[in-house]
């Protein structure tokens, strides 16, 4: 088959006239010869690539000669949107294990590259902050601040409160049976304030922020909104990045603190239904088995949660590709990665910091 002239779609009928008054053997082997085109657009060729798939002639088995570059890619191109596979494309094959181990280092190694690119264009954009205060973003900051503390706050308590009834719950179930009821206290003090509360909002704000973060990034992606700010010669870090950044790291150490007075008050109307300890003792005991150290050393910690969840979320969004898909599937793994970044960083911090003030 000769194809001539211009195939495009304003001769589109004139087209479908010509290709309905041939006539082709669908056993035959068929050449396409594009040699004698002067134009092919995307509606000629999904014309000519539909109506042979219609007459039995799948794409791979079109032999294509005389067609320009350009030509040639557009043929592929239409023929990958319908669902098929061009002829020019290789077929990936079933991968080895070594060619499997081999490919997932790779992709590890350019993920590592590409993350620790990241922080360093983010570290660039904040020197440059500090060096012109003026180019804060004051507005997006309140309203970041807004969105990942006050908005926060309930269900960081909620969550909290009930972590502390179960933990005390428990801890009162095993204590009763040695008589040691008032243990309870302590043990409800030291691990909410060291460890439960830190960690237990730092997965709610990962869950609920992280992936925000992410999906907002995404849709500008998508929406082109991140180009449009580098056209007007405005940094996509210090207006989208560090606000963030900033919000997540003043706010998180916040909302920790909430969660301990939250959990504290939960573990302890526990114990004062279930237990027979009475507030006042409850309170009057927790000043003297939980320091100040231990109080601080976890709200210390979550500064470096902040700042991991934010970072993973803003590098998930900047690398979202131009599809709704892309966004959600890049907002799931924010949110597997920053709980993942999240307990790896707490257990670096129990390994260092082993020992429990008194």
């Amino acid at each position: 088959m000769h194809l001539r002239g211009d195939w495009t779609l304003a001769r589109l009928p004139q087209l479908q006239t010509c290709l309905h008054a041939l006539t082709i053997d669908p056993l035959e082997p068929l050449r396409l010869e594009g040699s004698g085109l002067n134009t092919l657009d995307s509606a000629g060729a999904n014309h000519l690539i539909g109506h042979l798939d219609r007459l039995g002639i799948p794409f791979p088995n079109l032999h294509l000669a005389g067609f320009s570059a350009h030509g040639l890619a557009l043929l592929n191109l239409v023929a990958g949107r319908r669902g098929v596979v061009p002829p020019l494309s290789r077929r990936r094959g079933r991968r080895g294990l070594r060619q499997a181990i081999g490919w997932h280092a790779w992709e590890m190694a350019r993920g590592t590259r590409a993350g620790l690119a990241f922080i360093g264009h983010t570290g660039q954009a904040f020197g440059h902050l500090l060096r012109h205060p003026g180019l804060m973003r004051w507005r997006e900051l309140f309203v970041q601040l807004e969105m990942v503390g006050l908005r926060a706050i309930p269900i960081v308590m909620l969550m909290s409160y009930l972590i502390g009834v179960v933990f005390a719950y428990l801890l009162g179930i095993q204590m009763q049976k040695f008589s040691a009821n008032h243990l309870v206290v302590d043990g409800v003090g030291l691990g909410i304030a060291r460890e439960m509360a830190p960690l237990i909002t730092a997965v709610l704000v990962a869950g609920r922020t992280g992936a925000a973060f992410t999906a907002h990034l995404g849709a500008m992606k998508v929406s082109q909104e991140i180009d449009a700010i580098v056209t007007l010669g405005l940094s996509p870090f210090q207006v989208l990045v560090l606000p963030r950044l900033f919000a997540i790291v003043l706010m998180l150490p916040l909302l920790t603190f909430v969660a301990d007075v939250a959990g504290i008050l939960g573990a302890a109307q526990v114990a004062a239904w279930h237990l027979d300890i009475p507030a006042a003792y409850f309170y009057d005991r927790l000043q003297n088995v939980l320091p100040l150290n231990t109080v601080l050393f976890g709200l210390e910690k979550t500064p470096v949660f902040a700042a991991a969840i934010a970072l993973i979320a803003c590098h998930s969004g900047f690398t979202v590709q131009r599809d709704a898909r892309s966004v959600g599937l890049h907002t799931t793994s924010t949110v597997v990665r920053s709980i993942v970044a999240v307990i790896l960083i707490d257990a670096a911090f129990a390994v260092a910091y082993p020992e429990i003030q008194s």
